[in-house]
């Protein structure tokens, strides 16, 4: 017997911290979207306890196997499809699908909102980011209106049919930036902002717009970063272009895949948003 489950990458435009000593309300408002590629989370059956994870470690899975009370032996094995630390919330869904694979391949009865919860407090105590496991619940661009754990948290989906190309310039450490009292308060206050000037008007190109003040107001796009996401977004084909928070990683968007591949850009990524209506 065997169980897998797919988790898509979830990027966040803009946010806001919104810390709570409840862990499942614990979280960020914000907008972010997600990606045709993720993590894919495969149990099978065993004759001894095996964990195989293409990059990274274990540490992820460890923390969301403490919810468990699982005797058996059976092997875990994950796919992450994009690099870890780069603003691809590859922990957390690393957490969402190991949750719902291990609710499913061991019949513990747990709701979907509550295998949520589970990867969210497990994402908290990890100092991951706070909003990740609420939007990948969603479906193309997610707009975050409560923070907190699928289930006490609130979303909503913008379905879009949008291609989007991502560059990878290195790793940040996202726990040193949200708990940093002076990022947080800088952060925060920039996203509220970007938040209330979204809710009036949710279009693809003002959610650009928003993402790209905000990663230079908060200080927070590195010179890379700037330098291709200014490139991007002076191409007449491409819709706009930001940093992937929190993430030394540039993202951009169009309405075609032909308008990203004609750029020949070294090194990067092409895929879609994903949809619900896809999957």
């Amino acid at each position: 017997m065997s169980v897998s489950v797919f988790m898509p990458a979830h990027i966040t435009g803009f946010f806001s911290i919104e810390n709570n000593d409840n862990p499942l309300k614990n979280g960020s408002c914000g907008v972010g979207f997600l990606l045709d590629r993720g993590v894919k989370t495969t149990l099978k059956n065993s004759s001894e306890f095996k964990i195989d994870v293409n990059q990274g470690s274990d540490i992820v899975i460890n923390e969301v196997l403490k919810y468990f009370n699982i005797e058996d032996s059976f092997e875990i094995t994950q796919d992450i499809q994009f690099p870890i630390g780069a603003g691809f919330g590859t922990s957390a869904a690393s957490a969402l699908s190991l949750s719902l694979a291990l609710n499913e391949f061991f019949d513990c009865g747990y709701s979907k909102n509550e295998c949520g919860q589970i990867a969210h407090k497990a994402e908290v105590s990890l100092g991951g980011g706070l909003g990740d496991v609420i939007g990948q619940t969603g479906s193309g661009l997610v707009l975050r209106t409560r923070p907190g754990a699928p289930g006490v948290g609130k979303i909503k989906s913008f379905e879009e049919d949008i291609y989007v190309a991502t560059k990878f310039f290195g790793k940040i450490d996202t726990a040193s930036v949200i708990r940093n009292p002076e990022h947080k308060k800088i952060i925060s206050v920039n996203g509220r902002k970007c938040l209330d000037s979204f809710k009036k008007n949710s279009s693809v190109e003002n959610f650009l717009r928003l993402s790209y003040e905000f990663s230079l107001n908060t200080k927070l796009m590195t010179n890379e970063v700037q330098s291709l996401a200014d490139y991007f977004n002076s191409c007449d084909d491409i819709l706009g272009a930001s940093m992937a928070m929190l993430g030394n990683t540039v993202f951009a968007f169009a309405d075609n895949e032909s308008s990203l591949k004609k750029l020949n850009i070294e090194g990067m990524n092409i895929d879609k948003l994903y949809t619900k209506r896809q999957s």
